[in-house]
């Protein structure tokens, strides 16, 4: 009787009482899930810095073993020079307060360091590793005929300047920018187009620009393979990828929470289906399931969910990735074929064509009215219409025009100032010896019997 009296009596502190416990309660809970987001950020960006090995095992698998240590190298350097330029200048144009299309009133160093704000170091490291992603693809569209020097060069104007910029237009408003892509509603989740298809289409210039290694086209203008020398490196490779990329989608989420699982769903099944679909259509026209092609499938059904991978179901993954595994086989045997563009890992055909197909997938298999992710994007196979296709297709032409255009004229300019392919001996012995001085397997002697 005395609590119930108390209870009676003493009501309205009691309720203030409540009412202050509340508050607290909210806000301790509010500063969890901060921490929480900041934490599982911070993981993510980690497993994205260790896909930068993947790419190296990738490319040095699917390369000769005379240009091993030249592979490594330039990983490494893409990276340590990217994540300076990036801090310095690039993240400033791709996030700053923007004024007009390039003009910036805020650089990294003032974003960043001057409010002393976690979440702001935190999207500093995520957006760093997928600065280097997107500057390591071009490795390996011109790996074994390059000049280091030039490495170093363009790796340095594509985290500062050409991703940065295109990433302001698709992704700005992520902190303090505002793209004009952005208003249109394009959509590009984690990266088809603003990672993936910059770095493609960079490649592809680059390519473009060096010419065919010594070799690759006979008299007959036909393409004779230069075979990778340790696919199983390769293959290890790829398995490092697709387990980073479950912080490169997932983790684009940016927060901690029940979201992350469904990504990660949609992005395992896109790849699972790219492989098969790839090993299928390789057996079919090469009479073997050929592995390299598989190990790519698998990529390319990675690149290409990444547009799509928070506004798609499961089933729609499922089909995005199964297109792309079909795509990524045609697209190198076109590019090496019909082009003679030499790609020696076919990174413009993952990551440039299926970059671009999993942009465009986005204006067809979006469902965001059906995943009530809040979202108001929605394709043509869920009721849409061709609208969200036609913005699809802009931000996806403006990516090519971009990434393409700027990089025919720097791989132009370092050509006439600093050289941009290594001498005919130098490509004869290996940019491991004559660029770097050393071999990847000291004491072993590399031959074939073919």
């Amino acid at each position: 009787m005395g609590l119930i009296v108390l209870a009676f009596t003493a009501g309205p502190v009691f309720a203030e009482s409540t009412g202050a416990e509340t508050s607290a309660i909210e806000a301790a809970k509010e500063e969890l899930q901060i921490n929480i987001n900041v934490v599982w950020t911070c993981v993510a960006a980690f497993l994205v810095f260790f896909m930068q090995a993947g790419f190296a095992m990738v490319e040095t698998g699917f390369t000769q073993a005379k240009n091993a240590v030249n592979i490594l190298m330039k990983n490494l350097m893409d990276f340590s020079i990217g994540t300076i330029a990036f801090f310095l200048i690039g993240f400033g144009l791709m996030f700053g307060v923007t004024n007009g299309l390039f003009g910036t009133t805020d650089f990294a160093i003032r974003n960043v360091l001057g409010d002393g704000e976690h979440w702001n170091y935190t999207f500093l490291i995520f957006q760093t590793v997928f600065a280097g992603t997107a500057a390591t693809i071009v490795s390996g569209a011109m790996a074994g005929r390059t000049k280091f020097r030039a490495y170093l060069v363009y790796s340095v104007f594509i985290c500062a300047f050409i991703y940065p910029i295109f990433g302001s237009w698709a992704w700005g408003s992520l902190l303090n920018g505002n793209g004009w892509l952005e208003k249109l509603n394009f959509c590009d989740f984690a990266g088809s187009s603003v990672v993936h298809s910059i770095g493609g289409w960079l490649g592809l210039a680059g390519a473009i620009m060096l010419g065919p290694r010594l070799g690759k086209y006979g008299p007959d203008k036909k393409p004779k393979a230069i075979l990778g020398h340790n696919i199983p490196l390769a293959a290890l490779g790829v398995f490092i990828l697709w387990f980073g990329w479950f912080g490169f989608n997932p983790g684009s989420t940016t927060v901690g929470n029940g979201e992350i699982g469904r990504v990660a769903v949609t992005t395992n099944l896109a790849a699972a289906a790219g492989a098969i679909i790839a090993m299928i259509v390789s057996w079919l026209k090469g009479k073997k399931p050929d592995a390299s092609m598989s190990l790519n499938g698998a990529l390319a059904g990675l690149v290409a969910i990444t547009a799509p991978c928070y506004t798609v179901t499961p089933m729609g993954a499922l089909v995005i990735g199964s297109i792309a595994g079909a795509i990524v086989v045609l697209s190198v045997l076109f590019i090496d074929e019909v082009l003679k563009v030499d790609d020696p890992v076919g990174a413009v055909s993952v990551h440039g064509v299926c970059g671009l197909w999993g942009t465009l997938s986005c204006g067809l298999f979006n469902a965001e009215g059906v995943l009530v992710t809040g979202g108001s994007s929605t394709g043509l196979f869920y009721g849409g219409g061709f609208s969200q296709l036609g913005v699809q297709l802009v931000g996806a032409g403006t990516c090519f025009a971009w990434a393409f255009g700027l990089g025919l004229v720097l791989f132009y300019a370092i050509k006439k100032t600093v050289g941009l392919r290594a001498t005919v001996e130098e490509e004869l012995k290996g940019l491991d010896i004559g660029e770097h001085g050393m071999e990847a397997y000291s004491g072993f002697q590399i031959f074939t019997t073919t």
